[in-house]
């Protein structure tokens, strides 16, 4: 199961977020996102865990946890949306901005 995981400090490390999530079982992957171009984390992550039952049981009793000062967030993570990469952006000249020039 794949988990989310929100309202991170933004001093939790790919580690940390393991470790919160080993005590029920074993984790696949666990990463906190960071931003591309500062490398600075975003405040969010996801872990992997193959068994859904101690993935379920580390959503109950994770959810509303405090972490560093903060209540994260943890909920199974919906599938990502698909941007819409081919599809053409329309652009129209005909506003009142460009009318008075």
């Amino acid at each position: 199961m794949n988990i989310y995981v929100s309202n991170l400090s933004f001093n939790v490390t790919d580690d940390d977020l393991e470790g919160f999530f080993a005590e029920y079982g074993e984790v696949s992957s666990a990463r906190v996102i960071t931003d591309k171009f500062t490398g600075k984390s975003r405040g969010f992550g996801f872990v992997e865990m193959p068994n859904d039952e101690a993935a379920r049981k580390a959503i109950a009793e994770l959810d509303g946890g405090r972490v560093e000062g903060r209540e994260i967030k943890v909920a199974e993570a919906r599938p990502r949306e698909e941007r819409g990469g081919n599809e053409k952006r329309s652009f129209s000249r005909n506003n009142s901005y460009n009318n008075r020039y």
